[in-house]
């Protein structure tokens, strides 16, 4: 718990955000911001499956996604259960001075990943660039689509062109929990 405290605390102070900064200091409360409320589809408790690795296959994880501190920062937490090895969290922010969303991700795998993007069109685009071990640069996004009360559709995506194209590695159906 330790480290997302650290984690979360070290995303506020990079997005120039001060965490002592008090909505009745005069100044007005990034957090309230209509931004704000663009992620609100995913938080709660969601069953997600996904394609296995043999036809018809299907496989299963959860996702518990919340608002922390004051509703500032979207907090999730994934599991693969039993289908996969993958544990993770994130936490995402609206950067009210860049105008763009930022999510950090860290999972049992020493995965650190760190993405900027927007909500477009009725979908949630995070993106990144990235270095492949042969040196060469690529992109990397996440998808949030489909969206509906109840359900959507997520989708990790990468391009070797710089973004004129993509190819879906993992989609992924969310379905909220009862």
């Amino acid at each position: 718990m330790r480290h997302i405290i650290t984690l979360v605390l070290s995303l506020l102070l990079l997005s120039g955000l001060s965490v002592g900064k008090q909505s009745g200091s005069g100044q007005a409360n990034p957090c309230a911001t209509s931004e704000q409320r663009q992620f609100d589809f995913w938080v709660g408790e969601w069953d997600l499956t996904w394609p296995g690795n043999k036809a018809d296959e299907v496989q299963h994880g959860t996702n518990s996604i919340r608002r922390v501190l004051d509703g500032c920062v979207v907090e999730e937490n994934f599991s693969g259960e039993r289908d996969m090895h993958l544990r993770g969290e994130s936490v995402s922010i609206f950067d009210t001075k860049a105008g763009r969303w930022k999510q950090t991700w860290v999972d049992n795998e020493g995965g650190y990943l760190d993405f900027v993007g927007e909500f477009k069109d009725g979908q949630m685009t995070l993106a990144r660039e990235v270095t492949r071990p042969d040196g060469t640069k690529g992109m990397q996004r996440m998808v949030f689509k489909n969206i509906a009360s109840d359900e959507f559709d997520w989708s990790w995506e990468g391009s070797k062109d710089g973004g004129k194209t993509w190819q879906v590695v993992w989609p992924i159906h969310y379905k909220r929990r009862k």
